[in-house]
């Protein structure tokens, strides 16, 4: 009886033992899965929203960064373009997507814009997002097909004027930047294009180099390598300094039309609800791509100048533009759809 007992009590102990080790592994392997730094994150591949069809400023800008996220989050990064409804259904797709981190957007001023030219968003642009960081800035450029007898931007108001509603504007949808940039130039020229809106920048510039349109205010990134090839003819860029990328063109108000200034910029965001130890984290990869002088060349050879900046600022930012370009559409006319 003596030796069964002894030998239950050392079998006792050594389930004891067992389960305290058990609980002790399972604890450890919980810490190493979910570390609070977020160092496990990412932990399959991310989703980089392009909310346009290719060929486009952010589309552009998206397959500079994406080799560099992939190293620096050691995970493969696909960039899934969801163009149509002026940048509206990629947008809700990443509102809806689960805030984990492994969807984001990249978004630029139409996101500011949308709200006043809609009705009925399928989403809030301030509630429904976590902003990341800026990503850069880049100017807009007024084109016009070598067809039409303009070579500035006095001599584009002139035609205008001497034929009222013929000469067509192309843009990449209602509401876009494309399209207001016009809006507040036919405002401060006093004149009128026909506006032709497209499904995102791609299609609005290859139909402008077909021909089918006369003008487009297309973003620098784009139209710089067309009107290098001379298939474009520049007049004037909108901000409110020369790019440094095409000094030689001036701005608009500098060729003549005063108080005109449009600059644009690009920034990511992620859902709302996204942990901020994952926003950080992908931040800091973030950083380290736009701070890669490859990236840095590339972009600033097509117009962008990489910027980053803290989610607040971001948040800043957008909350300016809703009241600017609320304004804008206001004062152009356009009814929301």
């Amino acid at each position: 009886m003596t030796l069964s007992a002894t030998c239950y009590q050392n079998s006792c102990q050594r389930v004891v033992a067992a389960t305290v080790l058990m609980h002790f592994l399972l604890c450890a392997a919980n810490g190493w899965a979910q570390p609070v730094d977020g160092s496990a994150y990412p932990s399959r591949p991310l989703r980089f929203v392009v909310p346009f069809p290719p060929g486009g400023s952010n589309d552009i800008i998206a397959r500079a960064l994406v080799g560099k996220l992939s190293e620096d989050l050691r995970q493969s990064v696909v960039v899934d373009n969801r163009g149509g409804a002026n940048g509206i259904i990629g947008t809700d797709l990443t509102a809806k997507s689960p805030p984990d981190g492994h969807t984001f957007l990249i978004v630029g001023n139409g996101f500011a814009i949308n709200p006043h030219v809609y009705r009925k968003l399928p989403y809030h642009a301030e509630r429904d997002f976590a902003p990341v960081s800026l990503v850069g800035y880049g100017g807009f450029v007024l084109v016009v097909h070598p067809s039409i007898a303009a070579r500035s931007v006095n001599e584009l108001v002139t035609l205008a004027k001497s034929s009222p509603g013929k000469l067509t504007m192309a843009s990449a949808g209602v509401g876009n930047m494309a399209h207001l940039s016009g809006e507040l130039f036919m405002s401060l020229t006093g004149t009128r294009f026909v506006h032709v809106p497209y499904k995102g920048g791609g299609p609005a510039m290859t139909e402008l180099l077909g021909g089918q349109v006369a003008l487009y205010f297309s973003t620098v990134i784009v139209a710089l390598p067309h009107i290098r090839a001379g298939k474009l003819r520049a007049l004037a860029v909108t901000g409110s300094r020369r790019a440094t990328v095409a000094p030689e063109l001036p701005t608009i108000a500098e060729a003549g039309v005063t108080g005109y200034a449009v600059d644009g910029w690009y920034a990511m965001l992620m859902p709302a609800q996204t942990p901020p130890r994952i926003i950080t984290r992908f931040a800091t990869g973030l950083h380290r791509a736009l701070q890669a002088s490859d990236v840095k060349q590339r972009l600033a050879t097509q117009g962008i100048d990489t910027a980053t900046s803290t989610p607040d600022e971001v948040r800043k930012i957008i909350a300016a533009d809703l009241v600017t370009w609320g304004k804008v559409v206001r004062d152009a006319g356009i009814q929301p759809e």
